[in-house]
């Protein structure tokens, strides 16, 4: 589960170009604008990653103007990435008295009642639902690169093959199969059959139960759903379509690796995410920002089309793998 509140060191603070009063201090590979003499290199914060619903009473100077807003019943803001003096700047610092005690690394996000903020669902995505997704299935969520630096110096001394992929701006859907029983999941639910909600509607259009007891093994099909109705429709889609991003074998436990997955994908004649580079490499000298300055493109999905979300890396050798989105996305979105 993504971590939104956590205890962080201040790795190091800079100056912005022609301001005065603010600076930037650089948490793991997330630089956030502080005001200048805050925070001083090695200081301990609570960092809240954008995407945060931070509750009022945690943090009131985010609020702007007289209208409350509310999500999940806690009045407060969203944070987004925003630039500030030509900086982009995201995610917000606290002060270590609002969660005095706490480690470095601890998760304070329950301390704190901050939780990550959700879209609202679109009614045909919505459904009437069996339960909460599955326990058997994980659900969908790669890291962010900017948590990962630690990693990132590791995973650059192993010679280790990518596959990058551009991640869609859509809707999450899981197919499974598991002992006879057939599902279709959005991120949060297990979903009874309607053939009136896009999701079930897709796997029916895409004859998916068949394909997938024909197979004779215990899977989850993991993608995104887009098309009309899904986030504004970015592509173009008449109706809806599912693009494969993840196959997860539920008995053993594991991700099929990129070249299994894309073999069933292939074999299923079902729709498979844009792959970038299937044998990417990493260069000793890869920073952080060099890859989100790589995220930042247009989609691959149509001609002359928006600026893609993202891109996915996952390694083939070894179970590792996270995303780097685009930082000219978020600010066009306001993600």
């Amino acid at each position: 589960m993504r971590k939104m509140a956590t205890i962080r060191q201040v790795d190091a603070i800079t100056p912005i170009e022609g301001a005065d009063a603010i600076e930037v201090a650089q948490v793991g590979g997330w630089k956030v604008v502080v005001k200048k003499g805050e925070y001083q290199p090695g200081d301990l914060a609570v960092y809240c990653e954008i995407d945060s619903w931070i509750p009022i009473e945690v943090a009131p100077f985010l609020q702007k103007g007289d209208r409350a807003y509310e999500f999940e019943g806690v009045i407060g803001n969203r944070l987004r990435t925003v630039k500030l003096r030509g900086q982009i700047s995201q995610g917000l610092l606290l002060p270590m008295a609002v969660a005095a005690g706490s480690e470095v690394g601890a998760d304070v996000s329950e301390i704190l009642n901050i939780r990550k903020y959700e879209a609202p669902v679109p009614a045909q995505l919505a459904g009437d639902v069996n339960g909460t997704f599955p326990s058997f299935v994980p659900k969908t969520d790669q890291e962010r690169i900017q948590n990962l630096s630690a990693e990132l110096a590791e995973w650059k001394g192993k010679n280790l093959t990518w596959e990058v992929t551009e991640k869609l701006d859509g809707s999450s859907m899981t197919v499974f199969l598991r002992d006879g029983e057939f599902g279709v999941c959005s991120r949060n639910y297990d979903l009874k059959r309607n053939e009136a909600n896009s999701l079930w509607k897709t796997a029916i259009a895409n004859n998916m139960e068949v394909k997938m007891r024909a197979l004779g093994a215990n899977i989850a099909i993991q993608g995104e759903l887009i098309g009309e109705g899904i986030q504004g429709n970015p592509y173009k889609i008449r109706g809806q379509q599912f693009y494969v991003y993840d196959v997860y074998d539920i008995d053993a436990g594991r991700y099929y690796n990129a070249h299994q997955r894309q073999r069933l994908v292939k074999d299923l004649a079902l729709n498979h995410c844009p792959i970038m580079n299937a044998e990417f490499r990493l260069a000793a000298d890869t920073t952080i920002d060099a890859l989100l300055a790589m995220a930042e493109a247009k989609t691959v999905m149509l001609d002359n089309g928006p600026e893609r979300e993202g891109l996915v890396f996952k390694c083939i050798e070894i179970e590792a793998s996270f995303k780097a989105i685009s930082n000219k996305f978020l600010l066009k979105t306001g993600g």
